[in-house]
């Protein structure tokens, strides 16, 4: 069922100019960006933080630039995201913030080259820009950035040579698995166990028995929020001193608070960046924006959503008037943001850096434990 959200700020951007155009113009300086994002459904947690990014990004645009925005939930299934685009196509589109979540991005792919809308999403399942698809532009790096951060991390400053990995069914889990297989083989490293869990899974303890039966010396995640937590509070819970590096949702605050800070102890993550960490002054003031607009953390997939829509605004602002222009515009430009400086591998994929936090046991805010900057080497 498809489900249609209008938040307050979305709904003023929508006013700057909507009232003074006819429905479908648009006029230089001026921008339609739909959010069609899951804010419903497993994926919720994540959805939510990709929504805010976005939002709040298209609330900072540029001098001159008028945008107007929808936000629409394409909760977890395919279907409902084609549908979600096929609405928003009805209009003069500029770019539309796309779904992380891979299923949807693949489905929405050829419709996207069809009605030529370039997709800005956060993202981290490789095949979306293995498609040849000029479209899509991703600003979190898929998992053949941070999943080689995650290996070298396991093994090159932790020294552990059996990691157990423990992944999702999902398109995202399937690719997460595959990167992190090239990534220990590269390195040396050949996991002691490998088993997927269903995203639906109540309980984890039965894997993590068989997991621990294989004698690893790490635990490898890559599972979706919900998940992450309830394999790090039954590791916790059974006394588990085998330390774990997990996935991108673990460094989500949102994820956090699922969890005591001592279930945290020694855990660590792969991500993009860690905005409540700091690092910056810019940063930071990213964090306070979005602590007062949302009354919530931000995380990387938000920085890395406000991000992508930064670079879009800032090519309506240089002149992009359509949404052929934009996607020259991130096709070939470079862009400073505030996680990363963005380029295009030519694929469309923008975001060459990871961090990897670590949480002490006494806070839920991670500390950035080592950065691998430019991995792939497109960042010129």
């Amino acid at each position: 069922m498809r489900r249609f959200l209008s938040i307050l700020s979305a709904t003023a951007i929508s006013a700057v100019f909507a009232a003074s155009l006819p429905p479908g113009a648009a006029r230089a300086g001026e921008a339609s960006i739909p959010v069609l994002v899951p804010l419903t459904g497993f994926l919720s947690l994540e959805g939510t933080s990709q929504r805010n990014g976005a939002v709040l990004a298209l609330k900072d645009a540029p001098a001159g630039v008028a945008v107007r925005s929808e936000v629409i939930d394409t909760g977890t299934s395919p279907e409902a995201a084609v549908t979600a685009l096929e609405r928003a196509a009805g209009g003069k589109v500029t770019a539309v913030a796309a779904s992380m979540l891979g299923t949807q991005m693949l489905a929405m792919l050829p419709l996207a080259q069809d009605y030529g809308i370039p997709l800005v999403t956060v993202s981290g399942t490789a095949s979306i820009t293995e498609q040849g698809n000029p479209w899509v532009f991703r600003f979190f790096p898929g998992d053949a950035v941070t999943k080689e951060a995650h290996a070298r991390y396991v093994a090159e400053e932790l020294g552990k040579k059996r990691p157990a990995v423990i992944y999702q069914t999902t398109a995202y889990g399937q690719s997460g698995k595959a990167h992190l297989e090239q990534a220990f083989k590269k390195l040396g490293v050949e996991p002691v166990f490998e088993e997927g869990v269903d995203p639906a899974a109540k309980d984890l303890l039965p894997v993590l028995t068989k997991a621990l039966a294989a004698k690893p010396d790490v635990l490898v995640l890559h599972l979706h929020s919900g998940p992450t937590a309830l394999f790090i509070r039954q590791a916790a819970a059974n006394g588990v001193a085998v330390p774990i590096v997990a996935g991108s949702a673990m460094h989500q605050p949102s994820t956090a608070a699922l969890l005591e800070p001592a279930e945290l102890k020694g855990v660590c993550a792969e991500t993009a960046a860690s905005p409540i960490s700091g690092g910056s002054p810019e940063v930071e003031a990213f964090t306070a924006a979005y602590r007062a607009a949302f009354n919530a953390e931000p995380d990387a997939f938000a920085l890395g959503q406000y991000d992508g829509i930064r670079m879009v605004l800032a090519a309506v602002q240089d002149g992009a008037g359509n949404a052929e222009a934009v996607r020259k515009a991130l096709s070939a430009g470079t862009h400073q943001g505030l996680a990363m400086t963005y380029r295009s591998d030519g694929k469309g994929n923008m975001a060459h850096s990871a961090v990897i936090v670590c949480y002490d046991g006494a806070s839920r805010v991670p500390a950035i434990a080592k950065r691998y900057d430019n991995v792939t080497g497109v960042v010129r």
